[in-house]
């Protein structure tokens, strides 16, 4: 009797947050939600009014939307570009690094086992590069800008803007035609 009288209050308990978490607002998501200076459709569209990254950032004439368009493919082609100039600069730092003679190798030999090249061991040939500041800021750096540029293209596609997202596609496969071939396999972008 306990258990039903505890189980009981437990549900009507849950009953009244509910209903009192529900304030008479109308929670569905099936048209636009009005905004302080633009609209956000939850569907695909064509028109104008969305904000772009910040409140005061909401294109709403054919001229400014075709700026914000504009603006989109611009920077994806940067993004391809900053991809293109983190895989040389990887390129060229791992040739560098591997270049350079290490400590070990300038050393005599004294066993009568063959002589392996420096950085060899049992696993083989070295696989990650020493830590060099100057690289590897660098790297990071690199990085973080073009995880920055990801970010905004993933904030700007949220807007469900048609051109937005056309604009990025566009200018990433534009900056993909003009720096691509300068990105080596195996470096992440």
């Amino acid at each position: 009797m306990k258990f039903l009288g505890a189980a009981s209050l437990l549900f009507f308990s849950g009953v009244l947050l509910v209903a009192a978490s529900e304030d008479g607002m109308d929670m569905s998501m099936d048209g636009s939600m009005s905004l302080a200076s633009g609209n956000m459709i939850p569907y695909l569209h064509f028109t104008p009014g969305d904000v772009l990254w910040f409140q005061g950032w909401v294109p709403k004439s054919p001229g400014a939307m075709f700026g914000a368009c504009f603006g989109l493919f611009l920077l994806a082609i940067v993004e391809r570009w900053i991809a293109a100039i983190r895989s040389l600069a990887e390129a060229y730092w791992r040739k560098r690094c591997l270049a350079t003679p290490s400590e070990d190798s300038e050393k005599p030999v004294k066993s009568s086992t063959p002589a392996r090249p420096s950085g060899t061991g049992i696993l083989g040939s070295r696989t990650a590069l020493p830590f060099i500041p100057a690289h590897d800021i660098s790297r990071g750096l690199l990085h973080m800008g073009q995880t920055a540029f990801g970010f905004a293209f993933m904030l700007a596609v949220m807007t469900f803007q048609v051109g937005f997202i056309f604009s990025i596609i566009l200018g990433l496969g534009v900056g993909e035609m003009l720096f691509g071939r300068y990105i080596t396999k195996g470096v992440s972008h």
